[in-house]
This record gives C-alpha cells, sequence and structure tokens, in this order.
C-alpha cells in the first residue's frame, strides 16, 4: 500500500518521540561489524602524543595567525590571516568539542576536559548542555523526536542551510540559549536529557560566558574598533563553513529511524587539511559504530571493517554531488532517503530497518 509523504515532528517532546519509544527505536540495540575483542582493545588504546601535538598546531597557529591579523588590521594584508584564523576557531573547534567530549582524545583526562571547554566557547556549545544532547544523539542517532542534533530536517530547508554556512542561525540560537540559560532557565527539551544534578553546571557556564562577551563587546566600543571582536566571537561566524561543509555529509539525505549506522551515516574520504580540522570525523560511520576508537585510530579501523560498508565517498565534492539532488527530492517528497549499497563482502542488512513507506520512498 503506498501512502503519501509524512510530515516528522522533531520536537523531542512530540508526536515521534512517544512512536520511537512505542517502536523501540529509543535507546535500541545497533548493528555493529565484528572486530576480534584483542583488535578492538589496541584501536581503543587511548594516547597524549597525537592530541598533543594536534593541539599545538591548532592552538599555535591560531596565535600566529591572530598576531599577524592584528599586525596588519587596517590592511588588506590581515584578510588572508583572519581567514584562517577563522576555520580554526570557528570550525576546527567543532571536532575538538567533539572528540574531547568523548573523553577519547587524549589519555589524561584533564587535558580532554581543558581543550573541550576551550573549544566549546569557540563553536558556543554549553559544554554541560551538549556533553548530554551529544550522549542522545549517539543512542538515537537520526530518531526523529529523539535526536536533538539533526542538522538537515525534512523537507531540508536549504535558505537555513545557506545561512549556516556563515553561522547565522547557529549563533543565533546559541545567543538566545545563553541568555536564557544565563537567566537561570532550562528549557523543556533541555530537561528531557540533561539530569536534574548539571543543569546549574549549564547556567554557570552561560553566565561566566556572557560575562566574555560583554567584556570583549565594551573593549571593541572603548577601542572604537571591532578587533577585539574578530578575535572572539565573530570567527564563529566568518569561520564556520567548513565544519558546515564537512557536517552536513556525515547524515545528510541518508535514512532515518533506522537502527544500522550504515543506512544513516556517511563515511568521505578528505584531503590532509580538512582531515587536520576535522579530526577524522569524515570515518563518520566508523565513529558511530565504535565511538570509543580515538581519532587518530578512525583510519586504522576503516580499513579492518570497510569490507563491511558501503564505499566511501571519494572526495567532498562527490558526496555532495550525491547528497544536494536527495534534497531536492526530499522538497517533494520528504519520505525520500539514499539507500546506502553494501559490498559482496558485507552482512546484510535487517531489511525490518525498513518500513514499505521507506522502501518506496528510497527507489
Amino acid at each position: 500500500m503506498t501512502t503519501g509523504p509524512t510530515k516528522r515532528d522533531y520536537s523531542l517532546l512530540g508526536r515521534d518521540a512517544q512512536a520511537a519509544v512505542a517502536n523501540g527505536l529509543a535507546a535500541a540495540e545497533w548493528y555493529h561489524t565484528e572486530i576480534p575483542r584483542k583488535q578492538m582493545k589496541e584501536l581503543m588504546k587511548r594516547e597524549d602524543g597525537p592530541a598533543i601535538r594536534d593541539t599545538a598546531i591548532w592552538l599555535g597557529s591560531m596565535a600566529v595567525l591572530g598576531g599577524l591579523g592584528t599586525y596588519f588590521w587596517g590592511t588588506w594584508f590581515a584578510v588572508p590571516f583572519f581567514l584562517a584564523y577563522g576555520v580554526l576557531y570557528g570550525s576546527a573547534s567543532d571536532s575538538r568539542w567533539h572528540e574531547c567530549g568523548h573523553g577519547t582524545a587524549f589519555k589524561t583526562m584533564w587535558m580532554n576536559d581543558a581543550v573541550y571547554l576551550i573549544a566549546c566557547f569557540m563553536i558556543m556549545r554549553n559544554p554541560v548542555t551538549w556533553r548530554w544532547s551529544h550522549t542522545r544523539h549517539h543512542t538515537d542517532t537520526v530518531i526523529v523526536g529523539r535526536d536533538p542534533e539533526i542538522a538537515v530536517m525534512r523537507p531540508p530547508d536549504l535558505f537555513r542551510l545557506v545561512l549556516n554556512f556563515f553561522g547565522i542561525i547557529d549563533v543565533w540560537y546559541a545567543v538566545i540559549d545563553m541568555l536564557r540559560n544565563a537567566f537561570g532557565v532550562i528549557s523543556a527539551a533541555e530537561k528531557t536529557f540533561i539530569p536534574e544534578m548539571e543543569r546549574s553546571k549549564a547556567i554557570l557556564v552561560a553566565r561566566i560566558w556572557l560575562a566574555i562577551y560583554l567584556a570583549t563587546t565594551g573593549l571593541s566600543v572603548y577601542l572604537g574598533s571591532i578587533l577585539p571582536l574578530m578575535l572572539i566571537g565573530l570567527p564563529r561566524l566568518y569561520g564556520a563553513w567548513h565544519h558546515v561543509l564537512t557536517g552536513l555529509l556525515q547524515h545528510g539525505g541518508l535514512a532515518d529511524n533506522v537502527i544500522d549506522h550504515r543506512l544513516n551515516s556517511r563515511t568521505v574520504y578528505m584531503n590532509p587539511v580538512s582531515r587536520f580540522i576535522y579530526w577524522n570525523m569524515n570515518y563518520h560511520v566508523e565513529h558511530h559504530m565504535f565511538p570509543m576508537v580515538p581519532y587518530h585510530a578512525l583510519p586504522r579501523l576503516h580499513a579492518m571493517i570497510k569490507h563491511d560498508l558501503p564505499a566511501a565517498n571519494p572526495s567532498i565534492l562527490d558526496g555532495y554531488r550525491e547528497m544536494i539532488p536527495a534534497f531536492l527530492r526530499q522538497l517533494r517528497n520528504e519520505d525520500y532517503f539514499l539507500k546506502r549499497e553494501l559490498p559482496p563482502t558485507a552482512k546484510p542488512y535487517r531489511e525490518e530497518f525498513h518500513n514499505d513507506r521507506e522502501a518506496q520512498a528510497a527507489e
């Protein structure tokens, strides 16, 4: 029986949230490729070295670029330095927040926590709220009504996606959330995933951040220059494009409401610069299957299990060639999605992950 497109309810308190629980999609048992225990233990081994090296390059480069941009401020020579500084501030912070939030980037936990707090400030994500939000994202990846981090809802809002390349929508809502939390208000949606004992911490962080932004703005007014804001705050706008460029590829155009990461996540081969900025999160199927594997081990994990995964997209451009047409079709039929093809060496899909409506939409 063929049915028309259905309107999804992405609210964490709405109809689809209740349906996900009723249908067994909430906190479900997900498919995992089998890996021998010894090899898995080796992959999960924590190290400080790679993350210390990469963090020194990241923050050191920011210091140099920010210094040169400041030195040449008022001339066109400052532009390339701030463009590069912005990407390291407004995009590289996204992957650092993410990996250190998992506690896997460093072996030493205080190092994870320190970089996590720095990166959260840069990307404007409350470290308390987003730690719990991201836990839900991994538990219920792209489950409608359960996952609070679905970047592209159906039908996709293409205008919103374009604005996000400049950080406009993200920052607008981040500022609203920061102000609300700073005044002691935790939203109903936040209460669904932030434990009660953690909520006061979210409020404290919001107040500290608000004080920093007010001080930076005050300094800009005092100096009669936006230079302080070009170093703190505005890079979240002018440097956001790379993390949006890569982030949309994670799940864009793929299936929702399934419990096999091979269906709803995408691995894309990227150049070394993008991989450094993105901290290997281009291996996204692998990361979701095994989130406790550190970023520096993801290429090894990919080589080990790629026989069981859909073929990786060979480039960012190829990923967009696949994803954009899917977005356009979803404007007409929000049930449409790209169904991933598995190699002959892979274990087959569990077809019960797809109901009849979704199977028809994928054709």
